[in-house]
This record gives C-alpha cells, sequence and structure tokens, in this order.
C-alpha cells in the first residue's frame, strides 16, 4: 500500500488492503538524513526530464511528486523534524460492478442524486470508489471531469482530470461551467474554499461528487453547517455514499420539509427541518433545524417507547382507515407514538385535508393521533412474477404480502396486495380480466412492479 522513509528510523511497508493490513520493517539499517536528501534530489531531478513524472506540489518544505500511478511525498525542516519520503500506491483499480451495488441504488445514481458526497476514513476505499463512479457516468454517455490535488485517480483518458493547485477557485469554476460537463468528481473536498467551490458548482446546475474525509455521514453534514445556509444543504446534497474497508456500507438521503421536529407536539412549533433517512430501509435517523439561534442535529430514535412490532400494527391501521377517503396508493410512517406521517397520491391530498382542514381534523379525532399529510413518491421496480389461468381467473403469483402494480405496454392497469401465498386472483369477467386476457393473447408487454 505504501512505503514509508524516515530519518534516523528503519523503512516501513504498510502491506494489505484497506481495514486488513500491517506494518512491516523492510530493512535492518536505519537510514540517515544525508542518504534520505540525496534519494529525495535523484527523485526530483527525475522529475524534470521523465516524461512519467510531474511535479504536483513544490513549496520550500514539501514537494508532491506523481510518478505514473504513485504518489511521492517528500518533506523536510521545518515544516517536519528530519527528513522524510512516503511513496504511496493505488491498492486497487475497480468497476462499478465490482461493488454489485444494489438496483435501487443503482436506479437513484442514474436519476435523482445529483449532489452526492462519498465518505469515509483515510484509507476506506473513498477515492477508489468515485473514480470507479465517474466511469460508470462516463460509459452511461457523460461528459465527466475530475476535480484532484494531487491528481492521482486512475481514470479512463476520456475523462479530463484537472489540479486545483495550478489555478484558483474562480479559474477553476469558470473552467468547468464554461465547458458545462455533466459530472464533476472533486476528489478530497478539505478547507472552506474546497467547500465553497463544491457548492458554487452544485448551485451553478452542476452534478458534483465530493469526496470528503469523516468517521460517519452525519459528520460530513456537520462540515457544511457552517458553510452554507442551513436550508441550502439539501440542494447542494441530496445522497451520502458511506465507504468501510473498501465497500459502500449506507446510502443517506436529505431532503428539506416543513413540519413539527421528532419529539415535540405542537403544531405551531413547526419549521423546516432537513430529514436524513437511510435510503434501503427508508428509516428517519437524523432531522436538521433551527432551535433559537443554534442550528441542532438530533438523532431520531423512531421506535422510543413502543416496540416496532406495534408501530408496525399502528401504519396497517392508519392505512386501513385511510382507504375509506381514498383509493390511490397509501404508506403510513409512524414519526413517533405521537405523530404519523401518510403518504398519499398527490390529487388527493387537498380533498383529504378538506376545508378549512376539517376532514383532517375529524380523522385525527377518530384515530387519536397527530397526522401530517404528505405526497406519495414511492419509485417502483420490476419484480419476478408468473402468469397462469385457469377456468375462471388470470392467476398472478409474485412475492407474498407485496403491493403491486400490473402494466400492459407500460401503461398502468391495476394495483393490487398480494395474498401470503403472494397470489392475485382477476376474475375474467371483469373489465381487468378481459385487458389481461387480451394482452396475453397479443403477447403484449405484461409487467408487475412493487
Amino acid at each position: 500500500m505504501s512505503v514509508h522513509i524516515k530519518e534516523e528510523c528503519v523503512v516501513y511497508a504498510k502491506r494489505g488492503k484497506p481495514g486488513h493490513w500491517s506494518l512491516d520493517k523492510i530493512t535492518t539499517h536505519k537510514l540517515t538524513g544525508k542518504e534520505i536528501e540525496e534519494m529525495s534530489k535523484e527523485i526530483v531531478e527525475k522529475s524534470r526530464i521523465s516524461p512519467d513524472m510531474f511535479i504536483e506540489i513544490s513549496r520550500k518544505g514539501s514537494t508532491v511528486i506523481q510518478y505514473r500511478d504513485y504518489r511521492i511525498v517528500i518533506v523536510k525542516t521545518p515544516v517536519s523534524d528530519g527528513w522524510e519520503i512516503t511513496i504511496v500506491k493505488p491498492i486497487s483499480k475497480l468497476t462499478f460492478d465490482d461493488y454489485h451495488i444494489e438496483e435501487k441504488i443503482l436506479e437513484r445514481m442514474k436519476g435523482k442524486a445529483t449532489g452526492i458526497l462519498i465518505v469515509g476514513e483515510t484509507g476506506s476505499g473513498k477515492s477508489t470508489f468515485g473514480q470507479a463512479l465517474a466511469e460508470f457516468y462516463q460509459q452511461q454517455g457523460n461528459i465527466v471531469k475530475t476535480l484532484e490535488s494531487p491528481r492521482d485517480l486512475q481514470v479512463v483518458d476520456d475523462i479530463t482530470q484537472y489540479n486545483k493547485n495550478f489555478a484558483s477557485s474562480e479559474e477553476i469554476h469558470d473552467i468547468l461551467l464554461l465547458s458545462r460537463p455533466d459530472y464533476i468528481l472533486f476528489d478530497e473536498v478539505r478547507d472552506t474554499p474546497d467547500f465553497k467551490l463544491y457548492i458554487d458548482l452544485k448551485l451553478g446546475a452542476s452534478n458534483v461528487i465530493g469526496v470528503v474525509h469523516a468517521a460517519t455521514p452525519i459528520d460530513a453534514i456537520q462540515r457544511f453547517i457552517s458553510r452554507t445556509e442551513v436550508g441550502m444543504i439539501p440542494s447542494v446534497v441530496d445522497t451520502i455514499l458511506f465507504i468501510k474497508e473498501g465497500q459502500l456500507c449506507d446510502v443517506y438521503t436529505l431532503e428539506l420539509i416543513v413540519k413539527t421536529p421528532s419529539g415535540m407536539t405542537e403544531s405551531d412549533l413547526a419549521r423546516p427541518v432537513i430529514e436524513i433517512k437511510d435510503f434501503k430501509k427508508g428509516t428517519l435517523l437524523y432531522e436538521i433545524y433551527s432551535y433559537g439561534e443554534e442550528t441542532v442535529v438530533i438523532p431520531v430514535q423512531e421506535n422510543k417507547g413502543m416496540s416496532k412490532g406495534a408501530f408496525r400494527l399502528a401504519e396497517k391501521e392508519v392505512e386501513r382507515h385511510f382507504r375509506k377517503y381514498t383509493q390511490g396508493n397509501i404508506k403510513a410512517e409512524m414519526a413517533n407514538q405521537h405523530r404519523v406521517n401518510v403518504y398519499v397520491p398527490e390529487r388527493e391530498i387537498s380533498r383529504i385535508i378538506g376545508a378549512g382542514g376539517k376532514t383532517i381534523e375529524h380523522i385525527e379525532e377518530e384515530l387519536g393521533i397527530s397526522i401530517e399529510i404528505r405526497e406519495f413518491k414511492e419509485e417502483r421496480y420490476g419484480i419476478d412474477f408468473t402468469l397462469e389461468e385457469d377456468k375462471k381467473s388470470v392467476l398472478i403469483y409474485a412475492e407474498p404480502g407485496r403491493n403491486i402494480e400490473v402494466l400492459i405496454d407500460k401503461r398502468f392497469l391495476f394495483s393490487a396486495i398480494t395474498s401470503k401465498k403472494g397470489l392475485v386472483n382477476v376474475h375474467k369477467k371483469s373489465n381487468i380480466g378481459r385487458e389481461l386476457l387480451k394482452a396475453m393473447n397479443k403477447k403484449q408487454t405484461i409487467e408487475v412492479k412493487g
């Protein structure tokens, strides 16, 4: 992984891979400052004549050189307490397919994710994942450019790599916005000028991927709070990808809504709140909002005071009750034991709330809980199914207890919930049954999504 040469020390090598490595001695004798100084001079002189080498950074006490795939960092006094050379090589080059990304996450990466943060600790594999993601977007038919310091990502030639050490933030901003790339990979967003440049590029209608050092995803968001208005954060970061030991572990999403924060019960305390959710599970993890003059980040314990089973039963009861008021898709999520979020189709929202909010007040009295109505935006994906026919019915078999939609040639036909055995029974003499039979006879494309 790397070689570490330091004055008056033996030479060490870090061997292994992210999360599983050891530090081994590779010399038995200690090197003097004079020996390391001679090595440094030889490296710098070669970088001036070799086409495979170039100096990325040159300062009074430090030099950074890129030699093919290797990054060489030379440090001396007064920056350090003596001569030191560190040589780092890429551990591996992976494609996006090597990460085996779930289809649901892949669909978000292709569509809704436009402000992405790749987060992880040092050596966790963030940059390796970032270069795989950049090449994935390039293969999808996009113009992709990277912004690095130094330029050490191993990407295909079609991706242009910029070094921000040789240009001001204003020049980089002009180059990138005038050349109009579809995606910008900003490797190593470190200090305030970097964060401001990331924000500026994102607000300039670019799709930006930032790589940030942080122990947890929420730590990365904390670094934006002092550098931009809190209400702007979901506009510049909508997706967080947390990398650990070279693997994609967690995916978080950010959304700004107006609501009463979790734990508060009075409706007049409603305010803009940033919700941070686990994308895979759909659970609310954190809320960010203003409290007095402070901006607070609060972990949300959604099931505090009630068991998971009790929450699920409560959600099912709320959904059953709301079916009296709408035939569209309904999804209930218990925010806490005092409030439930109910997702209904946009066209149904005004009717369910009622004139002056009287209908929703009546429902709250019936259920004895505070209700927040939101727009139903659940994405649906194709699922495996089988289609059979008997004397009276068309039988659809899919995953048990699943809310499904049936489409013919991309046209919505009907929705239903599969039984415990995964069955939906459609009578042949019904309108839907006749449509299904007609599609089967004409060999039209029948899809089931859920």
